[in-house]
């Protein structure tokens, strides 16, 4: 995984500071894998970068989510190596919408600290028009946790909001298409089973399949960009 160069690489204090972890936890995840290692610097000095940062992010975000070290080590072992930190971004925005209870109501000033930034009445608006929150009165909003983070970032991508709708509407319609398959697919297989064993496969069975879909669409929207701009003699 990169670890970028864009930012001043840390120490493992600084990540550690930087994550909310200790040094220590730092150094275990390294131990089990799930972290990359660190490029050696100067004086044999470990160096931790961007990508660090969002591998710790995701990890404890799997881990709000009730996924067991286990659980987190087979899932962070099927991401592709490749990915950049604004990927793994992507990955923990997805891993936040797993939450069952993911729409809470909070004050415009909790609304802004989650969002990690100060939201004029255009952001709001936007962010309404997106279904992200939805206005309850005076100074309240319910939220889609999940959705938030994404949310917030495209307020400052260039398309027009009429884009983004449509966008949305895009893939609404075809997530909502390919669960209904999936669903299908998967019913024949657990007609037998009683429901103990029912729930289990689908706690199994979310998270892969939404890791799968997610992976998937990511490397069909590269292609499909880069065959757009080699087309356009822009590539």
């Amino acid at each position: 995984m990169t670890t970028g160069t864009e930012e001043t690489p840390l120490t493992i204090d600084e990540l550690a500071a930087r994550a909310g972890v200790t040094v220590r936890t730092v150094r275990f995840y390294g131990s089990k894998g799930l972290l990359p290692p660190p490029v050696l610097g100067p004086r044999r000095v470990g160096h931790y970068g961007p990508g660090h940062v969002a591998r710790l992010a995701l990890i404890e975000e799997l881990q709000q989510q009730g996924m067991t070290l286990a659980g987190i080590e087979r899932y962070l072992r099927q991401l592709p190596a490749d990915l950049t930190p604004h990927d793994l971004a992507i990955h923990r925005a997805v891993v936040a919408s797993w939450a069952p209870d993911a729409v809470e109501t909070v004050s415009r000033r909790e609304l802004e600290r989650r969002a990690g930034r100060p939201l004029g009445e255009e952001d709001v608006e936007r962010l309404a028009a997106m279904n992200v929150v939805v206005p309850a009165g005076g100074d309240d909003y319910r939220v889609d946790a999940g959705l938030l983070r994404l949310g917030v970032r495209l307020l400052d991508v260039p398309l027009s909001q009429e884009a983004i709708l449509a966008a949305r509407k895009v893939l609404v319609e075809h997530s909502r298409a390919a669960a209904h398959e999936l669903s299908q697919l998967f019913r024949g297989e657990v007609e037998e089973r009683d429901a103990r064993d029912v729930k289990s496969l689908s706690a199994h069975m979310h998270p892969l399949v939404v890791q799968a879909l997610l992976t998937t669409f990511q490397r069909s929207l590269r292609e499909e960009l880069s065959e757009w701009l080699t087309g356009s003699g822009t590539g």
